[in-house]
Parts: C-alpha cells; sequence; structure tokens
C-alpha cells in the first residue's frame, strides 16, 4: 500500500520494486533515494490498467527480465536499454549468463556502447596469470571458483 516512505522501505529491503503507481508519483518519490545502478533496485511500474511494464530503473540489473516475465500476465514491456532496444548483449547480460561478477564495473559504460557496434569478443584467462586492461575492457570473474 502506498504511504510517505513506502520506497525508502522497499530500497532498503528489495533488489526489485514493482509498483503498481502512475509512473510520474514513482519518479518523483525514488528520485532522492536514486544513489547508483549497482547498489539501486530495479524499479519496474505498471499502470493500474496492466497495459504497460516500464523498466523504469536498473534494466540491466533485472528490470528488463522482471517486465518481460510480467508481461506474460498481458501489459506490454517497455525496455529502453541500447543494448536491449537494438537486441545486443550488455556486459551485464554477459556476466550473469556466465555466472561472474563485474570486476571493474564503470568499464561497463564504454563496452556496452562498443557492444552497439560490434561484437565484442569474450576471452577466457586460465591462471596463473597477471592481467593489465585499459579502461575500456570489462573484467569477469567467476562467482564460484572453478575445481580443477
Amino acid at each position: 500500500m502506498y504511504g510517505k516512505d513506502v520506497f525508502s522501505k522497499a530500497f532498503e529491503e528489495y533488489d526489485s520494486i514493482v509498483a503498481v503507481f502512475a509512473t510520474g508519483i514513482v519518479v518523483r518519490d525514488i528520485a532522492p533515494l536514486i544513489q547508483d545502478k549497482w547498489k539501486d533496485p530495479a524499479v519496474v511500474v505498471v499502470d493500474s490498467n496492466m497495459n504497460f511494464a516500464i523498466s523504469l530503473l536498473g534494466g540491466h540489473h533485472g528490470g528488463n527480465e522482471l517486465v518481460r516475465k510480467i508481461s506474460e500476465i498481458g501489459p506490454v514491456p517497455v525496455i529502453t536499454t541500447a543494448t536491449e532496444v537494438h537486441n545486443r548483449n550488455s556486459v551485464e547480460g554477459i556476466a550473469k549468463s556466465l555466472g561472474c561478477d563485474i570486476v571493474n564495473k564503470p568499464s561497463t559504460v564504454q563496452v556496452n556502447c562498443a557492444l552497439l557496434e560490434q561484437d565484442v569478443e569474450v576471452l577466457e584467462i586460465k591462471g596463473p596469470r597477471i592481467v593489465i586492461v585499459g579502461d575500456d575492457v570489462s573484467v569477469l570473474k567467476r562467482e564460484k571458483a572453478e575445481n580443477p
């Protein structure tokens, strides 16, 4: 139920939020809470007539996947992240599919932009090794170490 602090409580407790409200209400209420794309929960807005499910915040971090799931019961999914709009992978999507964490998160901006224009090679390097990379290289690390 809506209350003055509903979103501040939800931001603290959940990784994803589905708000059945007008987009304007949600934007105004979450604006002061937004900190960082890596920390903020995904926020999806669904209109009260179930016409649209809008991935408003955290598209690459669960929002796009959530609107696709919600669309199975009727609403049209609204996704605006560039990689998805152009049917391209994102670094975040690649990392998730490979069971990896992104070590150098700021790199994803440049790499996602490159993914819009070209295929970007994913290399797996087995160690022991030392790897030096530039700002335009995303480094993924397996969430769980593989057994040799």
